[in-house]
């Protein structure tokens, strides 16, 4: 008859200064064949502590493979949260551990030890959690009925506690919240944000009224954008045409440029009109057989309410610009349409024509940029593809799913920053109601829209430049980084999927990683979006994820911690137009141009905002730098020391770069891109 095990359970808090709580802490060592009664650890949980409690079975276990833990509140004292770095077991009376995985050994790890990561939070009275010592591994890998069924009773968990909710109708949908306080401390995160200067921003509450003059936008800018290199060069450089195809490269929006070899039929231009702007002895016809004219669409705002700010009736306008690759590499606009229906109140303006209308005319485009920037390039394709994948994510893939431990430092942050963002920016009262034209009308249409518009290759680096044809152009500074760090993400991303999946039937067989797919078909950008139905190869797998990855982290970078270079000085990105587009040719004054703009509270209410949320935290992770004990393993370790090798040779590079050049580009530079989106 086989003997009652004996074993010597240490608990260790991890180090944090908040780690360790007043609460009682109950045990279950559990096997394959029974577990042990609860056993409580009467030390104290102190951060950074270890406890060590003796555990002796009434009857034989067989091979240990989970260890539950239960808090439970101690009386009279607050239910503060635990941190539990992990537990160690070690069988007394043969010298040795039950056989098991050593994930997470660490030099501190006893070696006869069997290791049960837990690297989480505990709640008192939020349910036990039950730890495995055994690898990351698909579901057909698990050699355990216990471990197959502990992976069915977390999913199951997670279902209820993570409910999907619809936001916009048409939009990907988003996690079903009342409070920050459901998603618990393991799904919340706190940004330390520096110190900012919005001291020369306040004060304008009250004047709801024009800018006066440029002189007065002059001194605001003066004293808010005095230490901003970037933002200096946009002021000196903004009226001038290279610019203008520079930024629409580079700027903070530089996923719309594309390269057409026919015109939009409702583009109403002809070769006579701008055979002047085009190459000498060249047509237009020529230019668009090369491969030299680009367009900025902005179609998706056609007919998109605008706002009512400060009483006062605001303007949208859907425009079509054309811009020319000239044979000194410069991208420059050559004509603009403010509207997509052609007709004689809808003038094509021309860079001949007088400075001022010209110059409007590009200021339309870009307050249609800045709509199209903050919602759909910004909120949709990284905060909202981020929050889908984060909620499919908890719902379809276990813990012990290598996916999921790959894709969570990445995605886990979407779900508060998004709930806090609809909450303040997106909701009544928020800058979008009070100071953009693309109001609170205006946003469920527009997400709508641009959600049936987005593609899976859209979402991916390489084919999207492709496709777009900026993948080539030598003053694509975006377009060049952009590949180097999609290319280093989806190494990582191959190597991590091999280490898992053997062949191609172990991807068509993980039941777990289909019903992910599945559900973020079901909840994401629908039928016509050309994301995969269903994953079949390891390549399609890494391609995925890799998209993911990137777009929370790299892609996000780009699009929010650039904006408040470009937006500093306002003309150059207006929030909101005040007249309705000009009709007519020839009758725009500089005077009129100020009367176009935003209002001055509502500028600086909208500078406020991009300050706040332009700035990295203090505590942000760099890219593929990871807290989570998972990644300190021996073969995923060498695999993430790999790709930090490579993310900091293009740091190097990026680096180098940037500093032969008078305007740098620096948002894809490694070294600044956070992990995931956090704020």
């Amino acid at each position: 008859m086989a003997s009652c095990p004996e074993f010597e359970v240490t608990v260790h808090t991890s180090p944090g200064p908040t780690c360790g709580t007043f609460s009682c802490l109950w045990i279950n060592l559990i096997g394959s064949q029974g577990e042990t009664p609860p056993i409580s650890v009467d030390d104290h949980l102190l951060p950074g502590s270890s406890c060590v409690v003796q555990v002796r079975a009434s009857a034989p276990l067989g091979p240990l493979v989970l260890v539950r833990l239960r808090l439970e509140a101690r009386t009279g004292f607050p239910n503060l949260d635990w941190h539990c770095s992990r537990v160690e077991v070690r069988r007394l009376g043969d010298g040795h551990a039950e056989e098991g995985g050593r994930d997470g050994d660490t030099p501190e790890t006893d070696p006869d030890a069997q290791v049960f990561l837990c690297d989480r939070w505990l709640r008192p009275a939020g349910g036990a959690v039950e730890l495995r010592s055994e690898d990351l591994c698909l579901l057909k890998d698990e050699t355990e009925e216990t471990l197959k069924q502990q992976r069915l009773k977390q999913l199951q968990h997670q279902q209820k506690l993570i409910r999907w909710r619809l936001f916009v109708d048409g939009a990907p949908h988003c996690a079903d919240l009342k409070s920050l306080s459901e998603l618990g401390s393991n799904l919340s995160y706190t940004h330390r944000s520096p110190a900012v200067n919005v001291h020369y921003l306040k004060g304008f509450a009250d004047r709801a009224e024009a800018w006066t003059s440029f002189s007065e936008l002059e001194t605001l800018f003066s004293l808010s954008g005095r230490q901003n290199d970037t933002a200096r060069f946009v002021r000196a450089h903004w009226t001038e045409d290279w610019y203008f195809g520079y930024q629409s490269l580079n700027g903070c929006n530089p996923l719309l440029l594309r390269r057409i070899c026919l015109l939009p039929p409702n583009l109403y231009v002809t070769s006579d009109m701008l055979r002047p702007f085009l190459s000498a002895d060249s047509s237009l016809e020529q230019e668009l057989q090369r491969g030299n004219i680009y367009l900025l669409d902005y179609e998706v705002l056609d007919g998109v309410p605008a706002n009512t700010i400060n009483g006062k009736q605001t303007y949208q306008s859907a425009p079509l610009c054309l811009l020319h690759l000239n044979q000194q590499g410069q991208l420059l606009p050559i004509a603009i349409q403010l509207q997509q229906t052609p007709s004689p109140e809808n003038p094509v303006f021309l860079p001949s024509d007088p400075g001022c209308d010209w110059l409007l005319a590009k200021i339309w485009v870009h307050s249609a940029d800045f709509q199209c920037h903050q919602l759909v390039s910004h909120y949709l394709r990284t905060h909202m593809l981020g929050e889908l994948c984060c909620v499919a994510t908890l719902r379809q893939l276990p813990e012990p799913h290598p996916l999921h431990q790959l894709l969570m430092p990445h995605i886990r942050t979407t779900l508060q920053i998004n709930f806090q963002a609809r909450a303040t920016l997106l909701t009544a009262g928020g800058v979008f109601d009070k100071a953009t034209a693309s109001g609170l009308e205006a946003i469920p249409v527009l997400l709508s829209r641009a959600s049936q518009r987005i593609h899976y290759r859209s979402l991916c680096v390489p084919e999207d430049l492709m496709d777009r044809g900026v993948d080539k152009l030598p003053q694509s500074y975006y377009a060049q980084d952009a590949l180097r760090v999609w290319g280093a993400l989806h190494r990582f991303v191959v190597r991590w999927v091999d280490l898992y999946y053997a062949a191609d039937d172990k991807v068509q067989q993980d039941s777990e990683l289909q019903h992910w797919i599945t559900d973020i078909n079901t909840h994401g950008f629908g039928q016509h979006s050309g994301f995969p139905p269903s994953l079949n190869t390891r390549a399609e797998v890494s391609k995925f994820v890799t998209m993911i990855i990137f777009s929370c982290s790299a892609l996000h970078a780009a699009v929010n911690f650039s904006q408040l270079d470009f937006a500093l000085w306002m003309p150059n990105c207006p929030a909101s137009m005040m007249r309705p587009p000009p009709k007519v040719k020839g009758s725009v004054t500089e005077d009129d141009i100020l009367s176009y703009l935003p209002d001055v509270n509502s500028t600086c209410r909208v500078l406020t905002a991009l300050t706040l949320l332009s700035q990295p935290a203090v505590n942000f992770a760099p890219l593929c730098h990871y807290k989570e004990a998972v990644f300190r393993d021996g073969a995923r370790r060498r695999l993430v020391e790999e790709v930090q090798a490579e993310l900091k040779a293009i740091s190097d590079d990026i680096t180098e770069r940037n500093s032969q050049r008078e305007l740098p580009y620096p948002y894809l530079c490694p070294g600044n891109i956070e992990n995931s989106v956090a704020i």
